[in-house]
């Protein structure tokens, strides 16, 4: 736990303490945050508070007395819930402002974790609920120089992959045909050979499959690749040690030399809106410009909006990528979410818009990361469709 940084954080906030809480591990984020094993067994509600100044308390249960022992503070036990209440009360009685797990109006849900009655609770003494959203974004989605250096790592390799996969569909669809499902097990095995993981494998998907976003070849449900058919490619993988940082992308390509006027035509789109919100983030960064996630989805969205195909962009512009593919930073989003968060230097998050037709879909995704003043696109960019 950085205890110094969470308390210099949150006096920059203007708040006066950050409780955690936690009953039968419903909250990840506070493991995390606090250094706590997350494979403790929590059967017993669990709470810490850490002031904008001053010591941090405990409050544990009599029979699980020992769990936040790791950390500084005094401690208060408790066993019946009149006694939790008591020593709750007190223990945030010094304090108005009470950061927690909590979004309000569930706008930013990855971080809404706090239950609604333990919310009243805490409001019943007094005190104003604020949310940790941009707090975990801090400490949850900020990058040390280590995990830095591994993202670009694993992008130079998947880079090649990627490159490698396109190659191999066409080599395989002129001599004897392939999968979907064929081309996903060849980057995995390509990734193995690298020393790249990724707790998920990636897509390989073909004409009206590519127009599902979520669409995921398995052993059993396959389609063959064909001349005159489009692909998408969706891969992303971390090295193969603790702590780094996965590489996301998305690259479409046609099997032959003429794709349709509309194959053309949706991939410019697609590829010109992800290049508005690469612009967007970049200007910020260089300006010294505030901005937050939602913006940038707001950006790419009109784009796309205006050329028609609004109704076809379903999910949200990008999303944090940690040592996990989908962090706890800002997304790009004010579709699902209107997400408030602010892009925080040494940050990495994906830009990957798309427009899923029936017929099929095009999705371009690029990984940005920022800087104090800079930011900058981390691999290949795609600029046409390829031509297998």
């Amino acid at each position: 736990m950085e205890l110094a940084k969470i308390q210099e954080s949150l006096r920059q906030m203007g708040a006066d303490c950050w409780l955690f809480y936690d009953h039968h591990h419903r909250d990840p984020i506070a493991y995390r945050v606090l250094g706590l094993p997350e494979t403790m067994m929590v059967t017993r509600r669990w709470f810490y508070v850490i002031p904008a100044q001053g010591t941090p308390a405990r409050l544990v249960h009599r029979i699980e007395s020992h769990h936040l022992d790791a950390l500084p503070g005094g401690k208060a036990e408790y066993s019946s819930w009149q006694e939790l209440h008591e020593n709750l009360r007190a223990m945030l009685a010094p304090y108005k402002t009470v950061v927690m797990q909590y979004s309000a109006n569930n706008q930013i849900p990855y971080i809404s974790l706090v239950d609604g009655g333990m919310l009243e609770l805490i409001r019943s003494f007094g005190k104003e609920i604020l949310s940790s959203a941009n707090l975990v974004s801090r400490f949850e989605a900020v990058l040390t120089d280590d995990q830095i250096a591994s993202h670009f790592e694993a992008q130079k390799k998947i880079d090649v992959v990627c490159e490698a996969a396109f190659k191999e569909i066409g080599r395989r669809v002129h001599n004897g045909g392939c999968t979907e499902y064929d081309i996903q097990k060849f980057i995995l095995e390509a990734y193995a050979r690298e020393g790249v993981e990724t707790e998920d494998p990636p897509n390989c998907s073909v004409n009206e499959n590519s127009g599902d976003p979520h669409y995921e070849p398995t052993e059993t449900r396959s389609k063959s690749i064909h001349e005159g058919d489009f692909v998408l490619i969706d891969m992303w993988g971390r090295m193969k040690r603790p702590h780094s940082v996965y590489y996301d992308i998305t690259w479409t390509g046609f099997v032959g030399n003429a794709p349709s006027d509309q194959q053309r035509e949706i991939f410019e789109i697609v590829r010109d809106a992800r290049n508005v919100g690469i612009e967007k983030v970049k200007a910020a960064f260089a300006t010294g410009e505030k901005i937050c996630g939602w913006q940038v989805d707001e950006a790419v969205r009109a784009h796309i909006t205006k050329k028609g195909y609004g109704k076809w962009f379903v999910h949200r512009t990008g999303h944090s990528i940690t040592n996990a593919i989908h962090g706890n930073g800002a997304n790009l989003d004010n579709l699902e979410t209107k997400d408030d968060r602010q892009i925080l230097p040494n940050t990495c998050f994906s830009v990957e818009p798309g427009v899923y037709l029936p017929e099929f879909g095009v999705r371009s995704e690029i990984d940005m990361m920022t800087r104090s003043n800079s930011a900058e696109v981390t691999g290949r960019i795609q600029t046409e469709l390829v031509l297998i």
